[in-house]
């Protein structure tokens, strides 16, 4: 076995190194990861970003496109054949369909490969020929970035940390009362540690249709074939007095374990950790229709999720022998497109006053951060709404429900991110002074021409951001 894990491990090693020198020599990769939570529109933005980037009409703020510098653009077989494609064919039908639809979300990871073809600029641009670059965009379930951030807690800090989180939540009432009156030193029975896994993961469903972002373990949301696999059964418990071998407290542990160990490292070996840009997206404006407490979650859990970028620029030689680091990370608020464009510049304050500690590390690290307001579609219309005599900036759009037209004023956001976030660290109930709507709105209905991608909010500038400087 241990033969088998250093020649595997030397075996993994000469794959990056080629294909590292493949990139760095004849036709370079870049591998751009789209990680962000539940709903905040990974599906979406990936969908919108490649038809906007086979069709440019729509993105002018992408350099190389405004310049006509983008010869061609085209898909390509994916590179691992072990992973799924990502639907865009079939997403793509969903939004444009004669009653389109918000296409599934992810469930498992799925890649895709961009290939682009491009003239060189610059002084010697007229001795040189057309340059190739590969984008692998890699698509994978926001439940599983989550688990990330348990690579170095033990079992005993995560149950402690765990129960502490949600002890006031209603949502957890149930299991909280399980766990308590579970004695985690009596020897395991397995029916037990089965049923307080179903009421663990009950509370995490609930906990996530309720707004809350910290679900862990992702698995347990989306578990796939491991679905009543042991590593699947276990769930935080308060630590007793006594933890001899055999008790439930220990198999608890050790289940705990092995699914860091087969679960979440391979995960963060095979795919996470060979990122070269990244986008975050995250559903701010569903934290704020949630109320304070959704907020304080949304910031704790995207600084939790940051901390396991290995963030920093690449040396070529680093690169060439796979040691990869993040270059660029962009923090995207999504579902822009449920404001007026006169309050975007508070939205985009609010995400950047969210992850201040999180861009922080990564900034000191020598990555390039940056955070901005987008919408991978745009699914409504701007208009204004008279109300008290006053003149305020709305959205229309066909509501997800009913398919009717409707109006939505969500309130206003404030200039000041401090007014969200000092509610928030207080752990408020609710805003004191402000309620901020949220309207669920279906696709509408587009007639798209010649060379346009479907209409969206700065997909131009965060492609530029992600990957302009590779064109």
């Amino acid at each position: 076995m241990a033969v088998f894990g250093i020649t595997d491990g030397i075996a993994r090693g000469i794959e990056g190194v080629q294909a590292s020198v493949s990139g760095m020599f004849f036709e370079p990769v870049l591998r751009l990861g789209v990680t962000g939570l539940s709903r905040a529109g990974k599906t979406v933005f990936i969908t919108g970003l490649i038809a906007n980037l086979l069709n440019r009409g729509r993105m002018p703020q992408l350099k190389a496109a405004r310049e006509g510098r983008i010869e061609l653009v085209h898909l390509q077989p994916q590179p691992d054949v072990t992973l799924p494609r990502f639907d865009y064919e079939g997403h793509m039908a969903a939004l444009t369909g004669d009653t389109p639809r918000w296409p599934d979300s992810t469930r498992a990871i799925s890649e895709l490969r961009l290939s682009f073809r491009t003239r060189p600029s610059g002084w010697f641009s007229g001795m040189r020929g057309p340059q190739v670059l590969h984008l692998d965009i890699v698509d994978y379930p926001g439940e599983w970035l989550l688990d990330l951030s348990l690579m170095e807690k033990s079992y005993a800090d995560w149950a402690e940390e765990t129960l502490a989180r949600i002890d006031r939540r209603k949502e957890a009432a149930t299991f909280m009362a399980e766990a308590r009156a579970a004695d985690a030193s009596r020897r395991l029975d397995e029916p037990e540690a089965q049923a307080l896994a179903r009421s663990f993961t009950a509370y995490l469903q609930a906990a996530r249709e309720a707004g809350y972002s910290d679900c862990t373990p992702g698995r347990f949301l989306l578990p796939g074939d491991l679905a009543g696999s042991p590593v699947l059964t276990f769930a935080p418990l308060p630590k007793p007095a006594a933890t001899g071998r055999g008790s439930l407290w220990r198999e608890m542990d050790r289940r705990y374990e092995a699914y860091k160990a087969r679960v979440v490292t391979p995960f963060f070996r095979d795919h996470f950790a060979r990122i070269d840009r990244q986008i975050v997206l995250m559903d701010v404006l569903g934290a704020l229709h949630q109320g304070p407490q959704a907020v304080a979650d949304l910031r704790r859990t995207m600084t939790e999720i940051l901390s396991a970028f290995r963030v920093g620029r690449t040396g070529w030689l680093a690169s060439i022998l796979g040691a990869r680091r993040v270059e660029k990370i962009l923090f995207a608020a999504t579902k822009a497109d449920h404001l007026h464009h006169e309050q975007h510049p508070q939205l985009t304050a609010i995400a950047e006053a969210l992850l201040a500690e999180a861009k922080s590390r990564a900034s000191y690290a020598g990555a390039e951060v940056a955070a901005m307001s987008i919408a991978g579609l745009r699914a409504t219309v701007e208009e204004r709404v008279e109300r008290d005599g006053q003149s305020l900036p709305a959205v229309r759009g066909r509501l997800l429900a009913t398919g009717k037209q409707a109006v939505m004023y969500p309130g206003t956001l404030p200039r000041d991110p401090a007014r969200v976030l000092a509610p928030a660290r207080a752990g408020a109930e609710r805003w004191l002074d402000a309620d901020y709507a949220l309207m669920g709105f279906a696709p509408a209905r587009m007639n798209l021409s010649p060379g346009e991608g479907p209409p969206h909010i700065r997909l131009d500038r965060a492609a530029e951001f992600l990957i302009g400087d590779r064109l």
